[in-house]
């Protein structure tokens, strides 16, 4: 199947050529169709899927030809959860209609809100937009919906992970009742169809990856280390392998800026970037990390959603999430596109009870490695199958008072995906039967489908 089997026009053709890609990935080719027919969609993809390209092209080519927007009026309107989400959602419908005669703007909270509102004035077809931001442009009379015709909600789970709903519900609120609803989500979680009952009609259902599945394409391992050794091994792991870059996550912003100090004493150039940093502190780090300025970057999970590197090499979980699902997400930055992809996280003991939540979620248990050095005083034993009978309510998530949960959903206290590329050889088994790795990484390739 081909981009011009979906029936989009010869501009957006143009355009996605330029870019590359020829062949739509599986959620493009199940998704845009049913855009184009007006129709609700309801579609589970993860990150690095084309997601992002499965509704903006078609959104574009709805929009085109139709009535000019209003003074301080807005056609399409896409929520995103994060500024950097939000600013690489722009990006592709910038890329995308370069030669549709469409306009757009992007906002978000953090940076001066009159310059936004000048923007506004004159009317956009299609306004990208963080929930807090929009409703303060609203409030300031900056805004109206009065002739919206179709609504996106991107990354809706974690929109709902970040206490997003009620920010959520005030909009919709505010928007016509005749519109299409677009609604996207790394899973269908009982959340999410819940939210999707409430704002879409009659939506079909698209799904590219079963819930709760990692990519083929992402291998995997567990490094069960103490955790005062574990910068260490991170140190050691990056030097080793010669990683030249490598996305690391941990659960808490102190966490974050005191493992990127950690690293640079080690030699190691490091960037962190969380919800205390400023746009601009945040905007520069990912900069330099992609210009190869730095070699590590440590985030928290809500600081890294959105982040679209292509190609990232490895991803470390520095600190396993205290929700499984999150986990999902985390190595879902890597692979991408069907690319070959690396995940290494490292566990200590008191973090024995996430990793069997995610082993659980996943349905495999994760191969265990040490690296010679570094082997703990504990053991991280492979996860038993699930007791039989009725599933916790919680979606894999540890309540409050668990070993390593950290700060919670408050202060960004989870972790985000990653993806990682490294490893090596195998070099014989230690004592407990864990394997020991040692090496040179790979580097992944390119993949299909139109960009995130």
């Amino acid at each position: 199947m081909t981009f011009q089997d979906l029936g989009l026009s010869e501009a957006l053709l143009r355009a996605i050529a330029e870019q590359g890609y020829n062949t739509p990935s599986p959620v493009q080719a199940k998704a845009i169709p049913h855009v184009l027919e007006g129709s609700d969609v309801m579609a589970a993809a993860q990150t690095g899927t084309g997601k992002t390209a499965a509704f903006t092209l078609p959104l574009l080519q709805r929009l085109e030809g139709g009535q000019r927007p209003p003074r301080r009026g807005c056609r399409a309107l896409v929520l995103t959860p994060t500024r950097e989400l939000a600013a690489q959602v722009q990006d592709n419908v910038r890329e995308y209609s370069r030669y549709l005669q469409l306009n757009s703007a992007c906002v978000f909270g953090g940076v001066k809100i009159n310059p936004q509102i000048a923007r506004l004035e004159r009317g956009v077809d299609v306004l990208v937009a963080t929930p807090g931001r929009l409703l303060d442009l609203h409030g300031q009379g900056a805004l109206h919906f009065d002739n919206l015709e179709v609504l996106v909600l991107d990354e809706a789970d974690r929109m709902l992970d970040m206490g997003f709903i009620h920010d959520i519900r005030r909009v919709v609120k505010l928007l016509p009742e005749k519109r299409q609803t677009l609604m996207f989500s790394a899973t269908f979680s009982g959340d999410i169809t819940g939210l999707a009952q409430g704002y879409l009609q009659n939506p079909v259902k698209v799904e590219v990856t079963p819930p709760n599945k990692t990519a083929d394409t992402v291998k995997q391992w567990v490094y069960p280390v103490d955790k005062k050794r574990k910068p260490a091994l991170l140190s050691h792991l990056v030097k080793e392998n010669n990683w030249a870059q490598v996305l690391v996550f941990t659960r808490t912003k102190h966490g974050a800026n005191r493992l990127s100090q950690q690293l640079e004493k080690s030699g190691i150039s490091s960037a962190a970037i969380h919800g205390n940093k400023s746009q601009n502190a945040r905007t520069r780090a990912l900069g330099d990390f992609k210009l190869g300025k730095v070699q590590a970057l440590v985030a928290t999970d809500i600081a890294a959603r959105g982040l679209d590197i292509e190609q990232l090499p490895q991803v470390v979980n520095f600190d396993l999430p205290n929700v499984a699902e999150d986990y999902v997400h985390r190595i879902g930055r890597t692979g991408r596109a069907g690319a070959a992809g690396r995940a290494y996280s490292l566990v200590s003991a008191d973090e024995v009870d996430y990793l069997r939540d995610i082993e659980r979620l996943i349905r495999q248990n994760l191969p265990r490695e040490s690296v010679e050095g570094f082997e703990p005083d504990h053991s991280v034993p492979d996860t038993p199958p699930a007791p039989t009978g009725p599933r916790q309510g919680n979606g894999g998530r540890r309540s409050p008072g668990r070993p390593g949960q950290g700060q919670g959903r408050q202060g960004e206290g989870r972790q985000s995906a990653a993806r990682g590329n490294g490893g090596g050889n195998n070099s014989g088994n230690n004592s407990n039967g864990r394997r020991r790795r040692g090496g040179r990484g790979r580097r992944s390739g390119a993949g299909q489908g139109a960009s995130q």
